[in-house]
């Protein structure tokens, strides 16, 4: 067999792995679209439930979910690129940074219920937050930690070091090398991480259910200390505690959060394609 013919084969292998894996996720989506988009109106998305849930719309739990995943961001982001920087540029290759990021692919992990827990005893219990959009935007802040420090640095590590280098012998201080030289090349790789880890937070259920979710509240929150509705737990509710609840809203349920999750990915690809276009090396 010559070798034009083994790479002949293994393209057909992999494109074959590739179909097989994509395939069912696009009539996964294609499913949820043709029974959903059935429901999807005006009234639908800027109306409250109402008799019992049955009719109305979900726009409680739609600008709840927009609400936690802004707290997400704000409470853990900082703290995510804060410690990825650290990690990648004054850490060094010692026996502690290796057990902190062993400790870091280990929480990526973790069943999200765990932190769902976690944050019944710590946020919700021990500060006396409450059920409130502060528990579960600090729940779900944690939760996504570990990925974004993980894609952060491995963005920051991917910038050559000869821009370190140079801009160390004309005269900068590291943390000016690290905010006009590297930073802004690894800001691609670092915008993705975060919008990815957006998105997971955007679509989790047990982490909310125990901090923030509430059945049903027909008004929007008035402070973050206030319960909400949010997508992932109302899909959930209106699936199986509610008797006779038509298959449509379901479906269209569904169909909203997967459009907001898939908006998010979307954002990140077209973020990182447009700065790696301006990227000079």
């Amino acid at each position: 067999m010559t070798r034009q013919q083994t790479q002949k084969i293994a393209v057909a292998v992999i494109s074959t792995v590739a179909g097989l894996v994509v395939i069912p996720i696009l009539l996964v989506i294609l499913f949820i679209v043709v029974n959903g988009i059935g429901a999807i109106s005006w009234e639908f998305l800027t109306a409250p439930p109402k008799n019992g849930m049955r009719e109305g719309g979900i726009m409680p739990a739609l600008v709840g979910t927009i609400f936690l995943t802004f707290g997400t961001a704000i409470a853990a982001m900082p703290l995510a690129i804060a410690a990825a920087i650290y990690l990648a540029e004054y850490a060094g290759d010692t026996r502690l940074t290796r057990w902190v990021r062993l400790a870091i692919v280990n929480l990526a992990g973790i069943p999200s219920i765990v932190y769902g827990l976690f944050g019944l005893g710590a946020f919700v219990l021990y500060f006396n937050f409450g059920t409130s959009i502060l528990a579960g935007s600090l729940t779900l802040g944690i939760m996504t930690l570990p990925v974004v420090i993980s894609t952060a640095e491995e963005a920051i590590l991917s910038v050559p070091r000869e821009f370190r280098v140079v801009s160390l012998s004309l005269g900068a201080t590291r943390w000016q090398t690290i905010r006009h030289q590297v930073l802004p090349h690894a800001l691609p790789g670092i915008i993705t991480g975060v919008i990815l880890g957006l998105s997971r937070a955007a679509g989790e259920t047990a982490p909310i259910l125990f901090t923030v979710a509430a059945f049903y509240v027909p008004h929007l929150p008035r402070s973050i200390f206030d319960q909400t509705m949010a997508l992932p737990y109302h899909l959930y509710v209106i699936s199986t505690q509610v008797p006779g609840m038509p298959l449509s809203n379901q479906y269209g349920t569904a169909l909203v959060l997967l459009l907001l999750v898939l908006s998010l990915t979307l954002v990140a690809t077209i973020v990182r394609s447009r700065m790696r276009q301006r990227r000079q090396w």
